[in-house]
């Protein structure tokens, strides 16, 4: 979708949206628009079976006094205040109406006159911010639908104040670098494993290098000679090799890079410990950690972030064959540590062993980050609605809930310590790659991966229940969510950047 911002009057045709407030109180745009009508406006909102609440919009069509051929009132503002993420929300519902009605081009009046806690440029900005993230969807692979009453919006055109539509000209590409790395991330997570496999993966990394990304991909032979024979375990049942692809945006000079490392498993079957055939079909978006490291480092660099950033990730398919690794097998990490494989459908945590324990030795990070679609046991304890957060450093931790609670990528901390490391203790070997049954699963797959950040402060984001969706959401339809790119790419903003204005 794309974002026009004008300074121009307000078109005399077409589809305008107009935003309005709380209790039905009136921008400045809305004001003259109800003046030159005969108080057409208000007599709307007063018949709308109360004032609509904040996204809620109010359809006028073929006004009358008028000369649009629809103007909608879109309803701003919460009693207990309005963050930027409840506009985004609002453009999200906006998105939802245009597509039910079929527009492809729309007008947004300014919002200037409303009582909102940020300058209309901001609000504008995040109304189309979340305007564009809602109106995505996966379509490679449909023919139009007759029957699909569903249209897109194709642009969506602000019109603003000359000082604001300045400001919101300023800020809109880094606006727009941001919902690109989410939709870089959705995208790559909806393909499907027959078409997104390792070595497609892998080259589908390069794509950042047209943004300045170092790109590094490392192939089986180089793999082997690492020693990352945890990771090489996962994949030895597929027919497709495994990668590990470096990036690296180099935005500032600083001692130390902050890691980003992703479980990319494009494919997972459950090896030996095969899963149920029921539902196995979303086993394609395994390697949504993956994809949120590569969705991120694509926003950092089209916004060109003043920070050093290093992602990593592991690319493996897990497939039973007369080559896969059995229960019972017990492999030596690339730390030297050995482990005892119990089910070969916990496969992700080996492959993160050998990466995060690369990533630490080769960049001695500031800090560490791992994302992983990690555990059925991070959805039974929190449902869809946040990622399980780990955390062996307070101060990162802290951040990373902050960020979350930002953009609306909520995670909840959930614990470790020495007790939760005896469920991973092995008979035969240093670990087993599961802990105690159905004792604190999640944490069992967390303390597992902690054994090889060798005392780097460190994250791990278990987005199992969050990096897909069966249901629409505000800033996102059914499907792939993007989850993590949004909050990792705050982080930066926040906490691993220097000083000076970002895009």
């Amino acid at each position: 979708m794309r974002v026009e911002i004008t300074a121009a009057p307000l078109p005399e045709t077409g589809v305008l949206v107009v935003p309005v407030g709380r209790e039905g109180a009136l921008s400045t745009a809305a004001a003259a628009l109800d003046a030159r009508s005969g108080g057409l406006l208000r007599r709307a909102l007063a018949a709308a079976g109360g004032p609509p609440k904040h996204g809620e919009l109010v359809e006028l069509l073929l006004p009358a006094g008028l000369p649009q051929e629809r103007i909608l009132l879109l309803a701003l503002g919460k009693p207990e205040g309005t963050r930027l993420l409840d506009l985004e929300e609002a453009g999200g519902a906006l998105a939802q109406r245009l597509a039910a009605l079929r527009v492809t081009r729309a007008h947004l009046a300014s919002p200037v006159g409303l009582d909102l806690p940020e300058p209309p440029a901001r609000v504008a900005l995040a109304l189309a911010t979340g305007c564009r993230l809602r109106a995505w969807r996966f379509t490679k692979y449909q023919h139009e639908r007759p029957d699909e009453p569903k249209g897109r919006v194709e642009e969506l055109v602000l019109h603003l104040e000359e000082e604001a539509a300045e400001a919101a000209r300023a800020a809109l590409p880094g606006e727009a670098a941001r919902v690109a790395g989410v939709l870089e991330a959705r995208e790559l997570v909806s393909e499907p494993a027959n078409v997104l496999d390792p070595p497609t993966f892998a080259q589908a990394c390069r794509r950042l290098e047209r943004l300045g990304v170092e790109v590094e991909i490392l192939d089986k032979d180089r793999l082997e000679a690492l020693g990352m024979r945890a990771l090489l375990a996962v994949a030895q049942g597929s027919a497709k090799p495994p990668f590990v692809v470096v990036m690296r945006w180099r935005g500032a000079a600083r001692a130390k890079p902050l890691a980003l490392v992703g479980k990319g498993v494009c494919f997972d079957t459950g090896g030996i410990s095969i899963k149920p055939a029921q539902g196995m079909e979303e086993m394609k978006f395994d390697m949504a950690g993956a994809a949120a490291v590569v969705g991120t480092l694509h926003a950092l660099a089209a916004r060109k972030a003043r920070a050093d950033v290093v992602g990593v990730v592991g690319l493996v398919e897990n497939m039973p064959s007369g080559t896969a690794q059995r229960p019972g097998d017990i492999v030596r990490a690339m730390s030297g540590k050995t482990i005892e494989v119990i089910n070969t459908d916990a496969e992700g945590r080996l492959v993160l062993a050998d990466v995060c324990w690369y990533t630490q030795d080769r960049f001695a990070p500031e800090a560490m980050i791992d994302l992983a679609t990690l555990t059925g046991a991070c959805i039974v304890a929190l449902g869809h609605e946040r990622a399980g957060l780990f955390a062996s450093d307070e101060r990162l931790a802290e951040r990373l809930l902050a960020a979350g609670e930002a953009t609306g990528e909520l995670l909840w901390r959930l614990p470790l310590g020495k007790a939760y490391e005896q469920h991973i203790k092995s008979e035969v070997a240093d670990f087993k790659n599961v802990g105690r049954a159905r004792e604190a699963g999640a944490t069992a797959g967390a303390v597992f991966i902690q054994q090889f950040t060798n005392g780097v402060p460190w994250a791990h984001l278990d987005i199992a229940g969050t990096a897909w969706t069966s249901r629409d959401l505000p800033l996102c339809a059914k499907g792939a969510t993007g989850f993590g790119v949004r909050l990792l790419d705050r982080l930066v903003a926040e906490h691993h950047e220097e000083a000076g204005p970002v895009g």
